[in-house]
Parts: structure tokens; sequence; C-alpha cells
């Protein structure tokens, strides 16, 4: 089968349909000349993570991150204008929500707790009381 009439191809075995993807065009914003007022170019690409067919995992990372383009009720919403056409737009639109759910998909790794050397601990306590006793002859000279 075809990917391109079932649906957009992500990576690591998930395919979204095409259904799952609101595909709008909309007046780009910005200089263009009278073509800006007349021709709807720019995309608006929205999709709804909670009601998608993505992995549960991919989903908790890409609610939990703080990105702008999600809404409260988890619509990831993706403008594309950077180009005239409204083709190169949409193709723009859903390369950025690919790289979107492909950086969703990698699994963080977990952080190590380390704690401070014993020397890193004594270079900190020198350089304090260094500091305090800068401090300590800048008072009035008797």
């Amino acid at each position: 089968m075809d990917t391109i009439t079932t649906g957009l191809f992500i990576g690591r075995g998930v395919t979204i349909p095409w259904s799952e993807l609101e595909i709008r065009a909309v007046r780009a914003q910005g200089a263009g000349g009278q073509n800006v007022n007349k021709v709807s170019s720019a995309i608006h690409l929205r999709f709804s993570v909670p009601n998608s067919s993505i992995p549960p995992s991919w989903k908790e990372r890409l609610l939990a991150t703080a990105d702008q383009r999600l809404t409260q009720d988890g619509v990831l919403i993706i403008k594309a204008q950077q180009f005239r056409t409204q083709e190169q737009n949409r193709e723009d639109a859903i390369a950025r929500l690919r790289q979107v759910l492909l950086a969703a998909s990698t699994v963080p790794k977990p952080r190590m707790a380390t704690r401070p050397t014993l020397a890193s601990k004594k270079r900190r306590v020198e350089s304090k009381v260094k500091r305090g006793q800068i401090k300590a002859l800048r008072g009035k000279v008797d």
C-alpha cells in the first residue's frame, strides 16, 4: 500500500491517517504586495493529540512539553506561511508536524544524580573565603 493514500508516515512504524489532520488554507501575514490580500497561501494544520492514533507514550511526552503551539485541549496548531505557494506551505507544515512527533517519540535519557568531588568543594569554599576577605577590607580606614 502507498503511504501517501493511507496516511502520513512518521517513522518507527507509525502512520497517521489523513482524516486525523485538519489542513486549512488561510491568508498569510506580512509582505507580499497585492497577492497577500487575495490569495490564501498560508496553511493552518491542526492535529488533536488526545484523539490521535499515535502511541500513548508519544501522547504523554507531547502533551507534557511546554510547546506554545499546543492548546488547552491538546490540539497542536502549526501555521506555515514561509512560502508563496499553498503546496509548499502544506509540505512545510506536514514536515514540521513530523519533526514534532519524532521528537516526542524519543525517550529522554534518565538523569543520573552525581555528587561534587572533594576538590571542587574545597575550591568553592576557598573562593568564598577569599571573596569575604576582599569585602572585609572595604571598611573605613582608622
